[in-house]
């Protein structure tokens, strides 16, 4: 239940005037935190995870987010607007209202924009709906199914937006042509001109008994689940269209387009930097200094990995083509990976000792740790380096 939900900015740790940025960044500390992989079999801590990614997903999306800051968990409930508005319409995320009040009574509506011939055959609009993907479905791809209200037919009336029983009538006025010659005496003789006729709006036919349910629309807003395929490679806040699946049409017209907004969470280990990935590896002290074999997290699972003797702190490595699918399949990026050297604290006596003692072995020590008379200027020299 809702009521039973914790506030998403509590969740995250942040304010209601926080960043997107900031809203990232919080979310990557929690995943990181309560991550699975990191926190075997701990339900809270999946718990936790979960909850995470649920308020990232509304306060990543721009009108999920402001849903919520009106409306609390209800407003990003699958549910809202769902038969409230007008003629059960969801104005926030469906249609546009002047679009479908303009295609059904000729124009007028929607800014003024007129119609030359209300009943010839239009296309329905598109609607905008938005996905949140793991990184890893974003790189890889898959499917999602995405919940939408779209505008159709009028179940009750069947589009022709009269009440049950009824039918509609032919305009008077025009006598069904949509259409009224005018004519106007001027100094040059008499004018003839043709317009839209006024009574009907040009749809040579008035509705004298609307449809309850549509109120003489003619259409509905219905709820549907579209399943989309998401292309591996896609990025954060690109855009896939998905044709024939937006509002229906008008008098015919082609059935408008799902526009479909991608929302990628940040991963708790990898960055993205176009195809390619990079993250951290840390290595114990001894394990640089000796090398080992390591299992260094991949998008493909984990890859065995020779670490050489003497690796240095911050030494990047590459992975051939472990990083991201390229839209279009054209090759895959590739993994860095940077080296860090977990520096050991609070060390017992005994560590300590050995550790001067091996300090004592070294031949090949930094000039500027060595007081040999000539520590200024080796000072000197260091940060003449470090400027450049």
């Amino acid at each position: 239940m809702a009521e039973n939900k914790r506030d998403y900015y509590e969740v995250l740790g942040v304010s209601k005037t926080a960043s997107a940025d900031e809203i990232k960044k919080a979310y990557r500390q929690c995943a990181k935190k309560y991550h699975p992989d990191l926190n075997p079999g701990d339900k809270e801590a999946e718990k936790k995870f979960k909850e995470a990614n649920e308020a990232y997903e509304v306060l990543s999306d721009e009108q999920k987010k402001a849903r919520y800051d009106q409306y609390g968990h209800a407003g990003v409930d699958s549910n809202f607007g769902a038969g409230g508005g007008f003629g059960g319409f969801d104005f926030g995320d469906a249609f546009d209202l002047g679009d479908i009040l303009g295609s059904f009574f000729g124009g007028g509506f929607g800014g003024g924009r007129q119609r030359s011939n209300p009943n010839a055959p239009r296309k329905g609009s598109t609607i905008q709906a938005s996905v949140t993907l793991s990184f890893e479905e974003a790189a890889k791809g898959c499917k999602k199914t995405v919940k939408i209200n779209r505008v159709d037919v009028c179940s009750e009336c069947g589009g022709n937006g009269c009440k049950k029983g009824t039918q509609p009538e032919t305009c008077s006025t025009c006598g069904g042509r949509g259409q009224v010659t005018v004519q106007q005496r001027t100094p040059f003789g008499v004018m003839s001109s043709t317009k839209q006729c006024s009574a009907c709006g040009g749809r040579g036919k008035i509705i004298k008994n609307p449809c309850p349910k549509c109120h003489g629309t003619g259409a509905e807003s219905k709820p549907a689940s579209v399943d989309v395929t998401i292309p591996a490679g896609i990025d954060d806040r690109q855009a896939l269209n998905v044709r024939g699946m937006g509002n229906k049409g008008i008098n015919g017209g082609e059935t408008g387009d799902l526009r479909v907004i991608v929302n990628v969470r940040p991963h708790p280990f990898f960055e993205r930097d176009g195809f390619d990935v990079w993250c951290e590896f840390v290595v114990t002290f001894a394990q640089a200094a000796l090398g080992d074999t390591v299992y260094v997290p991949t998008l493909d699972g984990k890859v065995k990995y020779d670490l050489p003797a003497g690796t240095q702190p911050g030494e990047v490595f590459r992975f051939k083509n472990k990083g991201i699918q390229q839209l279009g399949g054209r090759g895959r990026g590739n993994q860095y990976v940077k080296i860090i050297v977990d520096v050991p604290k609070n060390l017992n006596g005994k560590q300590r000792e050995m550790l001067r003692e091996f300090d004592k072995t070294l031949e090949n020590k930094p000039k500027n740790n060595i007081d040999d008379g000539t520590a200024t200027e080796e000072k000197k020299s260091f940060f003449d380096r470090f400027k450049q």
